[in-house]
């Protein structure tokens, strides 16, 4: 469905990609992990056009991401980042509704999807008429996927949207996001830095190192069969995350 060909890019001096080569499945949920600055955000960003490669191809569903075809593509894209990213003049209902009053819905098609996503995320429909500052970190990120999910995507694209929640939010968070990507069988490309969150979410997990991929496959294979010394030295920091090669969290 995505993939990435070739790909490279550089900010300034620094290499964030090194002729990456990578294909995003219709339908998992991809998990892109790794150290900070290793690559991971700067994928999501080509997905939805942010930023452009130096070289390479980045495509989706066989057409090249381009500057052309940039806009008609983020309609099929949801984008959530981490601390939700809402602006904060608008209310949580005007932020989740940006793009559909862009795109001409009218109010009765616009209030069902509130009230069906609402309902998928576990948020009382008063809240929306609240601000950013006036709502609790979950509450954001909920908001956020609202959002995110407004126009019916094809695609849900998630970068670290749990890293600054306290635990026991998070871990709330987590097991919604998982039932709610279940339900709606959208492909999902999650960015993380913590290995037990990639095996809780993942179908598919891509270990990143310096602009590059070390090894692609489920945790197991990463776990049983690791492709680079480093794959094991990064699971083994991260141990006290995981409980048995399966992926569940302890």
């Amino acid at each position: 469905m995505i993939e990435f060909i070739d790909v490279s890019k550089t900010f300034d001096s620094v290499c964030a990609l090194r002729r990456m080569n990578l294909t995003i499945h219709r339908g998992m949920t991809t998990v892109l992990i790794g150290p900070s600055g290793c690559g991971k955000s700067t994928l999501l960003r080509l997905i939805i056009g942010l930023i452009r490669a130096d070289s390479g191809t980045v495509a989706f569903d066989g057409a090249r991401i381009a500057q052309e075809n940039t806009l008609s593509l983020r309609t099929k894209m949801g984008y959530v980042i981490q601390e939700g990213g809402l602006f904060p003049h608008l209310t949580a209902q005007d932020n989740v509704t940006l793009m559909a009053r862009y795109l001409k819905w009218d109010g009765g098609r616009i209030r069902q999807r509130i009230d069906e996503l609402a309902g998928i995320v576990r948020l009382p429909v008063e809240d929306l008429d609240r601000f950013p500052a006036q709502l609790s970190g979950g509450q954001r990120q909920r908001v956020s996927l609202i959002r995110a999910l407004m126009l019916d995507p094809e695609v849900l694209l998630l970068d670290e949207p749990l890293g600054s929640l306290d635990p026991m939010i998070r871990a709330e968070l987590q097991t919604d996001l998982k039932a709610i990507f279940a339900r709606l069988k959208r492909t999902v490309v999650l960015v993380t830095h913590d290995m037990g969150e990639a095996a809780f979410f993942g179908d598919a997990i891509v270990l990143i190192r310096e602009g590059r991929i070390v090894q692609a496959g489920t945790v197991e294979a990463l776990v049983r069969s690791p492709a680079d010394p480093f794959v094991t030295r990064f699971i083994n920091a991260q141990r006290n995350h995981l409980s048995e090669p399966g992926g569940e969290r302890a």
